[in-house]
């Protein structure tokens, strides 16, 4: 893929969701923009969905500590509208991800940088900014970690996901939970 760059600034709607079952689901990371036709939608890993989520939370904060917000952050999101929206066709698989504030604009910007392959040219790597409200940031914060959340359960003894019929724990030497 030849390297580009999309600034969704500001952003209408963010969101992130998984698709599948437990263990086998996929996630995502989409937003658009009023005059967009479709959305701008990613593949992330768990993993970088539940980092992106803490990050958030402590950006919010460091943000609201300096800029008291004018709106509350405390309103709920509307699950309803925080489900990806088709076509789920997604430009590329995240590779880093980054977190900044413009306090100029009051936005949050999401910085996604695709993927980079083995061998493969770091300049080359295309790049998605998502700039949204530290509303919008809330939710999807609090939406992204419901999501990672209704996967498997985590062993309290080595944080491995567990399956359905048991888990071999190394922790347990082995022994099935």
């Amino acid at each position: 893929m030849s390297r580009s760059e999309l600034d969704l600034n500001p952003v209408q709607h963010i969101t992130s969701d998984a698709i599948g079952k437990p263990g086998r689901r996929v996630f995502y990371l989409q937003g658009w923009r009023e005059s967009d036709i479709q959305p701008v939608t990613l593949i992330l890993e768990k993993l970088q969905l539940q980092t992106l989520a803490s990050g958030l939370e402590q950006l919010l904060i460091e943000i609201n500590n300096q800029k008291p917000a004018l709106i509350g952050l405390s309103e709920e999101y509307d699950e309803d509208k925080m489900h990806i929206t088709p076509p789920v066709d997604p430009l590329f698989r995240a590779g880093e991800l980054g977190l900044g504030y413009d306090a100029d604009q009051d936005l949050v910007v999401i910085l996604v940088r695709e993927v980079v392959m083995e061998g493969g040219d770091p300049e080359e790597a295309s790049v998605v900014r998502f700039w949204c409200s530290r509303l919008q940031a809330r939710w999807l914060a609090d939406w992204s970690m419901e999501v990672v959340s209704r996967g498997r359960p985590i062993c309290p003894q080595c944080g491995q996901p567990m399956e359905p019929e048991g888990h071999f724990c190394p922790k347990k030497n082995g022994h099935k939970h």
